[in-house]
């Protein structure tokens, strides 16, 4: 057995890059919400991985950089902030047919170049690139922003490259005992990715808007006494006026029983139980500013 080795690596990126899809690959499990909505991910989540060479890599994902427009987004860019400070090395995610990297990308790599952290770069979304020269003038510009350690083409959707990232960033650990568990997934609470299960089926079937201005709180999880195995959940969906109410409630209730059932199925599948869950709307008026909620709703 080799020594044990350990490395802290925050996953960076402006949003909607694909952060959290790499995330998910890279842990072998679905811990992060996934939506082609940008500012899906709201707090740190940690993702730990450790491989069969006695390799420890912790990860955190963090928010996509952008200017915030509400408390909440200025605490999500302070999560993205805080990440870098504390870790052995960054994963910064950029995709591959952007041209340029936009203004908050370009803070984002200025941070990291001020850390002098050592950072690997995951060019994402190669699936979709028709001509290959295309990618490598996006490489060779974004390699120009900054001494990468190693640039990975890869392809969060079809796994493609992700053992190549796997490896480069295994070079980033050194010989420390684990901090974690060997078989720890993710620092996250059942509660918490329980909630998160919720909002992602709202990312995927509601309009732009009403996902982003919704919140929700998992009042009772709780398995029943009877021997039966079945988890019994509560969750309340705080959105911010009576019209979003209607919306995610849908017409006879069809919206909201859709988003029930999908996140059930995730849930029975990742607890690896039968799950009753039972889901309420409530009307919470302009909550993203206001900083006892977002406490409250644990997004702080």
């Amino acid at each position: 057995m080799q020594p044990p080795k350990t490395a802290f690596i925050a996953i960076v990126g402006k949003a909607n890059v694909g952060k959290s899809s790499i995330l998910n690959r890279l842990l072998g499990s679905k811990i992060a919400i996934v939506s082609s909505k940008p500012q899906t991910t709201r707090t740190r989540i940690m993702g730990v991985r450790t491989t069969e060479d006695n390799v420890q890599l912790v990860f955190t994902d963090t928010p996509g950089f952008h200017r915030p427009r509400t408390k909440l987004g200025e605490k999500m860019v302070q999560a993205v902030s805080d990440s870098i400070a504390g870790v052995d090395a960054c994963l910064f995610v950029a995709e591959a047919l952007d041209k340029e990297c936009n203004e908050a990308e370009l803070e984002l790599l200025k941070k990291i170049k001020k850390a002098k952290i050592p950072t690997l770069l995951a060019v994402n979304k190669i699936d979709t690139v028709k001509d290959k020269t295309d990618l490598m003038a996006r490489i060779a510009y974004l390699s120009s922003l900054l001494d990468f350690e190693a640039v990975i083409p890869v392809s969060a959707a079809d796994g493609n490259g992700m053992d190549i990232l796997l490896d480069e960033l295994k070079k980033q650990a050194f010989e420390s005992e684990h901090f974690f568990p060997d078989d720890t997934l993710t620092d996250q609470p059942e509660r918490v990715l329980a909630s998160e299960m919720i909002r992602e089926k709202m990312l995927r079937l509601l309009d732009k808007e009403i996902p982003h201005g919704a919140a929700v709180s998992i009042e009772k999880m709780r398995e029943r006494e009877d021997g039966s195995g079945i988890v019994d959940i509560d969750a309340t969906i705080y959105c911010e006026r009576e019209t979003h109410k209607g919306i995610i409630i849908g017409k006879g209730g069809k919206m909201l029983k859709k988003i029930s059932t999908f996140a059930r199925q995730d849930m029975e599948r990742f607890f690896d139980c039968k799950v009753n869950l039972q889901v309420w709307v409530k009307v919470k008026e302009d909550w993203r500013n206001r900083e006892g909620l977002i406490h409250n709703f644990g997004l702080d």
